[in-house]
């Protein structure tokens, strides 16, 4: 039985036409001996009739449907009756009455609801990925995803830019995670990894003169997992040549502004906002800061120093945030536990009430202190002063995430509000206590500002990268940069954190080899396509978004993945495994 229409395609037009529509069983409903159903298939439901006095086979058959079995009839349109119409459907002005109806394949009773208001656990809904991706809601998210794909591309396409694909058995090199690593059975003991990311053989590419490239890349990382990550993972990776950092920020924030009208509607015409590294942390204490919501931090360490409260007195750095609104004590505690629970040693605070400040510790400090810290931060009456004093890195720390979660407990995020910015300026550098040596703070091919090559051998910490990071709702959607196109100083960085000349030989030389035959200044970035498209639609978990998602354990219940391999292969690929199989 060919299909003639989908089962969101018919309205009050189809009307005295005879069609053929296929699907599954959605809901079956009995009235009066008429059997009603709710065909389902991707493009929406189609109610379709069995009445026995019309045609007493069809009828008999479609009294053993039951939900899940997927069929095919045939018959004619018309009209609801006056009263049965369903204006939230686009079919819900008509109905099919079958002639015809095709039993294609039966169903056993489903482990899940087919249904968007009942959600089954995480688990399940992850074992079962085939049924849950059913629901509605599901289908509609990856119909959005597949839309914001097309878009990125048409964006990009339009902008000259070529789509290239790179190579996903690769080199192993050194970019932050942990590599997934893939065994050589032709050249035994040695491995493939797959790619963090396309980062060397983007750059190749501007080099080998393609001057605007760009990849919806699969990015596999081996790192512990959570509501945003995944250990496969897609991103839009640009590359362009003849570029400074701006021009690479412009692109992508068009494409953002596009890709946010067809998920959204939304028109975007401000400019995202722009906050060097330094910025933000000094009012965020966050290099992703979230900008729904204002409650900037305040330092108060000059102040500080004139009360006789000692863990002021005595802190590397004293400063604070101001909740515009009140809270009980029980909540102030809670807050207090809070901050324990997330590293800070504890959280002083102060209310403003009519007659001042209260808190234990106000009588630590004089009238004029007092007086200094209510002009300094412009708190009043029915405000609450969060106090954190610490070293300058765990105060950013606490009081970024404390920002956020008075927010949150105070719901002044709008729901549906969506705030890009941009963060620069970044220390090229950063330093590794543990291991008591510079790193790069993103990787080692950005390119520092001209100014400050001068300081990379003796004060690493005063050079800044040409890097830029894009931020939505307090979240890093993507990070990108400049790059070195220097063999000379791409050495002299990989020596600062560590990496002889015979190591950079060995883990990039073929990059290195390459900067000789003549590179082009260029720059890019990577952007988490799945995390963008999540956050856009108003979700956090990625998961949402991708059809085949991983757990928590980086396992797939579906398929039983990752799973032992036998003997043979292992022997094929000259590989041994000291770990002892289950029985």
């Amino acid at each position: 039985m060919r299909r003639t229409n989908t089962c969101g395609q018919l309205t009050a037009k189809s009307i005295g036409k005879n069609v053929s529509i296929a699907g599954w069983v959605h809901s079956r409903r009995d009235h009066g001996g008429v059997i009603f159903i709710d065909l389902r298939d991707r493009y929406g439901f189609t109610q379709i009739v069995f009445d026995p006095s019309h045609n007493k086979k069809t009828h008999s058959e479609a009294e053993k449907l039951g939900r899940e079995y997927v069929i095919s009839v045939s018959g004619k349109v018309r009209a609801r009756p006056a009263g049965m119409k369903n204006p939230k459907l686009k079919t819900g002005e008509i109905e099919v009455l079958v002639d015809e109806l095709q039993i294609i394949t039966k169903s056993k009773v489903p482990p899940i609801e087919i249904d968007d208001r009942i959600e089954a656990n995480e688990e399940t809904r992850l074992k079962y990925r085939y049924l849950d991706l059913r629901r509605p809601v599901m289908q509609n998210r990856i119909i959005m995803r597949h839309k914001a794909a097309q878009a990125v591309r048409e964006y990009l396409n339009r902008n000259g830019f070529l789509e290239i694909e790179t190579p996903v058995l690769i080199r192993s090199t050194p970019e932050g995670a942990r590599d997934y690593i893939v065994p050589s059975r032709v050249n035994p003991g040695r491995f493939y990894a797959l790619p963090q990311s396309p980062q060397l053989y983007k750059q190749i590419l501007m080099i080998a003169g393609f001057d605007r490239y760009y990849q919806i890349a699969r990015c596999l990382r081996d790192e512990d997992l959570r509501q945003d990550r995944q250990p496969e993972h897609t991103q839009v990776d640009i590359e362009m040549s003849f570029v400074e950092q701006e021009d690479v920020m412009d692109l992508v924030e068009g494409c953002c502004k596009y890709l946010l009208e067809v998920i959204t509607g939304k028109k975007e015409t401000k400019p995202f906002v722009k906050l060097k590294y330094a910025e933000a942390m000094e009012k965020y204490g966050s290099d992703k800061p979230d900008l729904r919501f204002g409650m900037e931090l305040i330092d108060l360490s000059e102040i500080a120093k004139g009360s006789d409260f000692k863990v002021f007195k005595e802190a590397e750095q004293v400063k604070c945030v101001v909740s515009e609104k009140e809270f009980s004590r029980k909540e102030i505690d809670s807050l207090i536990e809070w901050a324990k629970e997330n590293g800070a040693k504890g959280l002083a605070w102060m209310k403003v009430t009519g007659s001042g400040l209260e808190s234990s510790i106000v009588k630590f400090f004089g009238e004029k202190v007092q007086k200094e810290l209510l002009e300094k931060t412009g708190a009043k009456k029915g405000n609450v002063i969060f106090f954190v004093a610490d070293r300058p890195k765990v105060v950013a720390e606490i009081l970024g995430k404390l920002r956020v979660e008075l927010a949150e407990r105070l719901k002044l995020i709008k729901p549906g509000e969506l705030k890009f910015c941009w963060i620069t300026n970044f220390p090229l550098f950063e330093w590794e206590e543990e291991e008591n040596k510079w790193t790069y703070s993103h990787h080692p091919f950005v390119m520092p500002f001209p100014e400050q090559v001068k300081f990379i051998d003796k004060n690493p910490e005063r050079v800044y990268g040409q890097l830029y990071d894009l931020v939505l709702n307090g979240m890093e959607l993507g990070t990108g940069s400049i790059r070195i196109n220097s063999p000379e100083l791409q050495e002299k960085v990989l020596k600062t954190i560590g990496v002889s000349k015979a190591d950079a030989e060995k883990k990039f030389g073929f990059l290195l080899e390459a900067y000789k035959y003549g590179a082009p200044v260029h720059g890019g970035i990577g952007w988490g396509f799945d995390r963008t498209v999540a956050m856009m639609l108003g979700l956090k978990d990625i998961r949402e978004v991708i059809a085949f998602p991983k757990n928590k354990k980086a396992e797939c219940p579906m398929d039983g993945s990752p799973s032992e391999v036998d003997d043979k292969q292992l022997k094929e690929l000259h590989l041994k495994t000291d770990k002892i199989r289950s029985s």
